[in-house]
């Protein structure tokens, strides 16, 4: 059996003009010609052209895989130590290309969420908390909200420094939030509700307005959810309670 350029061409995936450079450069040159002096391809040129584009979707040069595959014909070159050759070459690429996926991903979901940073700014910034942990589940509960859509215009105009900015806020609060606990202040002492209020500003200065009685459902939710309720015990064990109770003392105070 033997095949015209354009068969080839269309059995490989490759424009007629690649098969004509390969031929002319010496890389695949086809073992027969019609009588009329066109090209016809073998079997044997189909498994050399099938070996040359393995090597170029690797990114190897065409002069680097003319001399792999002439090394094999002339016997200069294992076959089983070619195939072991490939297989090397196929691992790392897969391994590579699950590296490549696996960023392309993240990129993927940080801009769904706004968060336009690289993995490793944003491990730079947030450390081994995942800020888009329950991304999906904060677009579900409250993807139709103007506070949603809010946080997402704003969070998209955030540089790395912003979140770092953001992040040391967020830090110094809970270090200030968790000593008063230590120091045994009553959630409706006037620091306590000044630290509730804080927390409040600190969401609608960044992400969205939140009201006060807002600010007493994510109160409820910081003790409800176990999540939320983790974090801020985390900072200080029994925070997370002292805060919701400190949030309604302090919108009580405001008339919220």
């Amino acid at each position: 059996m033997s095949y015209s350029v354009g068969q080839v061409a269309g059995f490989a995936g490759v424009t007629v003009r690649t098969l004509h450079h390969y031929d002319d450069i010496g890389l695949l040159v086809p073992s027969q010609r019609s009588h009329a002096g066109h090209r016809r391809y073998n079997d044997a040129d189909l498994d050399r052209l099938q070996q040359i584009l393995f090597y170029r979707e690797l990114g190897f040069p065409l002069e680097e895989v003319a001399a792999l595959l002439d090394d094999q014909a002339t016997g200069k070159a294992d076959p089983r130590a070619h195939l072991r050759r490939q297989h090397e070459l196929l691992t790392a690429r897969i391994e590579k290309l699950q590296k490549m996926a696996e960023a392309v991903e993240e990129a993927m979901e940080a801009r769904r969420m706004g968060i336009n940073l690289t993995p490793e700014e944003r491990f730079e910034v947030f450390g081994d908390k995942d800020p888009e942990q329950y991304a999906e589940e904060a677009e579900q509960r409250w993807g139709g909200t103007e506070a949603y859509a809010e946080s997402q215009r704003r969070a998209a105009t955030y540089t790395k420094e912003d979140w770092k900015r953001i992040q040391a806020e967020v830090d110094d609060w809970g270090a200030r939030y968790a000593a008063l606990v230590a120091a045994g202040e009553q959630p409706s002492g006037e620091a306590a509700m000044d630290l509730a209020e804080e927390h409040r500003q600190h969401i609608s200065r960044h992400y969205f307005e939140v009201s006060y009685e807002m600010h007493r459902c994510f109160g409820e939710m910081y003790v409800s959810d176990e999540r939320f309720k983790a974090f801020y015990d985390a900072m200080r064990p029994g925070l997370a309670e002292h805060l919701r109770d400190a949030i309604v003392a302090n919108a009580s105070r405001h008339g919220g």
